[in-house]
């Protein structure tokens, strides 16, 4: 599908005209240029690489250097592949203008890390047993996670304590209120994932 690539900015509220207000977000899409065209004859696939992002010389591989050198472009941070633009040429500019207000997109990030959480926070466990009768640091447990003769293992896909966010997360059909074609912002309904500052993928 074809998209952009930005930057989340933060939430704000729109008022409509009764005085309702729609809590949304602001993200910065593009200018996104054109780095590379990918044909079927030569990659085996059609795509169009899109560059998001300006990134120091200094830090930029010889060989990216010379990748963004065919594009007549600086080195680019952020590069993700996209279907649906083929009439795009190379060094070609793609701005925020291709969506529109009242239609729907999905937003791809990667959700906020929260590093190694318990059972309660991470899957919504109610906790074990009750607070008296003997019960010492017990109230967070997970309780039992198999038995011991048989199958004598853990299935996998238990829910225990571990890792939480940090994972790539899509939401899908938030509606676009208003497409801010001089300042690069596109203003979506409700929430999107990650943190501020970070990178998204918006797809029609």
């Amino acid at each position: 599908m074809p998209g952009l690539i930005g930057k989340k900015i933060g939430m704000t509220s729109i008022y409509s005209v009764e005085g309702k207000a729609t809590p949304c977000t602001l993200i910065e899409v593009g200018p996104c240029v054109v780095t590379q065209v990918k044909t079927e004859e030569k990659d085996g696939y059609k795509a169009v690489q899109l560059g998001f992002g300006d990134k120091k010389e200094k830090s930029t591989p010889n060989a990216m250097s010379g990748h963004f050198k065919k594009a007549k472009t600086t080195p680019k941070r952020k590069l993700v592949e996209f279907d649906g633009f083929e009439d795009a040429k190379l060094g070609d500019e793609i701005k925020v203008d291709i969506f529109e207000a009242g239609s729907y997109v999905h937003v791809i990030g990667t959700s906020k890390g929260k590093g190694f959480q318990g059972v309660v926070k991470r899957h919504g466990f109610g906790g074990v047993g009750q607070a008296t009768h003997g019960q010492h640091n017990r109230l967070r447990a997970p309780g039992s996670i198999g038995a011991a003769s048989y199958p004598a293992r853990v299935f996998k896909g238990m829910r225990m304590a571990g890792q939480m966010g940090n994972v790539r997360v899509m939401q899908e059909n938030l509606e676009v209120l208003k497409v801010l074609t001089d300042k690069n912002i596109l203003v979506v309904k409700g929430s999107i994932p990650g943190a501020k500052g970070s990178f998204v993928i918006i797809e029609k």
